[in-house]
């Protein structure tokens, strides 16, 4: 399976609402509103000046993004990491996390946050991300789980030298 990865720019806004509706349509119905979901062409454009993102191609096939933000000298927040449903369980999106620290080169800190009832993600982050449990939060009536990802001292993370990032 061949998975690539290209910089979103502005012209790419329609198709990532497109991605996020699907990825995050369950969410929605499940909490009555989630941010990945229900956006506008312009809400998306401002998204993608804040936070960089990469399209996820799978067989040159857009099938998700993954974004971040830089919060300080090398420590990151990933943003958004999404498959559509149909492409989820493939790999795709530990393929995702590989490639965003290969393309950090300088990143010493990971972190996010996702819906602490989701137990697939918290099993997907701390499984097969390596990421711990920080912390956990709330947004409204959601409760969040806050993970943390520290590179470890040797500066080996077990994803440098991929040459299948492109």
């Amino acid at each position: 399976m061949k998975i690539e990865y290209r910089q979103a720019d502005l012209d790419d806004a329609e198709l990532l609402v497109k991605i996020y509706n699907a990825s995050f349509y369950d969410d929605y119905l499940r909490y009555s509103v989630c941010p990945g979901y229900g956006n506008t062409k312009e809400m998306m454009e401002e998204s993608i000046k804040r936070h960089p993102k990469h399209l996820i191609l799978c067989e040159d096939e857009p099938v998700g993004s993954i974004s971040y933000t830089k919060l300080g000298r090398g420590e990151y927040e990933v943003a958004c990491l999404c498959i559509v449903p149909e492409f989820q369980g493939r790999g795709i999106g530990t393929h995702a996390m590989g490639f965003l620290k290969t393309f950090l080169e300088d990143w010493e800190k990971l972190t996010l946050v996702t819906p602490a009832d989701k137990k697939q993600n918290v099993k997907f982050y701390t499984e097969k991300c390596g990421f711990q449990i920080e912390s956990t939060e709330r947004d409204g009536d959601v409760e969040l789980v806050r993970f943390v990802l520290a590179r470890d001292g040797s500066g080996s993370d077990g994803w440098e030298n991929r040459s299948s990032w492109t």
